[in-house]
């Protein structure tokens, strides 16, 4: 499974962007990670095929996930962005469950949140 993300950028604070994310196949269960300078990568927010979603807590109330399954695409809507929301943000996918170390990944897009 190859991907082509899109959508990152450089917004100020309290902005909004949407990173697209469109696989080359159907896979199950799709999400984003993030890493910033000097930390690890987190998981910042999955859906499966059904549509079931999950956040992490320090986006939860502002961003969105969702997908178009027709298309094989993934959405994440980024609302509210703080400077601690600057990273580079990956697609990832699975077949299984993309909460742990998922099989595919995208190659980043980078997200930059300026005061």
């Amino acid at each position: 499974v190859q991907f082509v993300e899109s959508g990152g950028g450089l917004v100020q604070t309290g902005g909004s962007l949407r990173l697209s994310c469109a696989a080359s196949g159907s896979i199950f269960h799709m999400g984003w990670y993030r890493q910033a300078p000097g930390k690890q990568r987190e998981l910042v927010a999955d859906i499966t095929r059904y549509g079931y979603t999950n956040y992490a807590d320090s986006v939860k109330g502002r961003f969105t996930i969702s997908r178009d399954n027709a298309k094989n695409t993934v959405y994440l809507q980024m609302n509210s962005l703080r400077l601690e929301d600057t990273a580079v943000y990956y697609c990832a996918a699975d077949g299984v469950n993309v909460q742990d170390h998922p099989d595919y990944w995208g190659q980043g897009t980078q997200v930059t949140v300026s005061s």
